[in-house]
C-alpha cells in the first residue's frame, strides 16, 4: 500500500478505498465546467488529491498526480486581537 511519512513522523497510507486521510479538491473553474448528468469517474479525474495528517494537520497535495512528489503545506496559527481587528492578509475577520 502506498504511503508517505509526514514531517511529524506519522505514516500516511493512501491506498485504501475509501481512504480516511485522502481528500479531493477541485478548482472553481473546473467545477463550473461540469454540466448535465455527472459521471463520478469524470469528476474524480479532474480533482486533485491531498492527504491531511491526522496528527499535525499538514496537507500533502499531489498537484501533478501520484506519480510525482506531493507539495507540503503546514498550518500557520492566525491570531486575532479582537473582533474589530483586520485579518493578517488585510481582510476583515470572519466575526465582522
Amino acid at each position: 500500500m502506498p504511503s508517505i511519512k509526514c514531517r511529524c513522523g506519522e505514516i500516511l497510507r493512501y491506498g485504501e478505498i475509501p481512504c480516511q486521510e485522502e481528500w479531493l479538491l477541485i478548482s472553481d473553474v473546473d467545477f463550473d465546467k461540469l454540466t448535465g448528468p455527472i459521471n463520478p469517474e469524470s469528476i474524480y479525474q479532474t480533482m486533485t488529491s491531498f492527504l491531511k495528517c491526522p496528527c499535525c494537520e499538514r496537507l500533502w497535495v499531489f498537484w501533478n498526480g501520484f506519480a510525482t512528489q506531493p507539495k507540503e503545506y503546514a498550518p500557520y496559527p492566525v491570531q486575532f486581537l479582537n473582533e474589530t481587528t483586520q485579518h493578517p492578509l488585510g481582510e476583515k475577520s470572519l466575526t465582522n
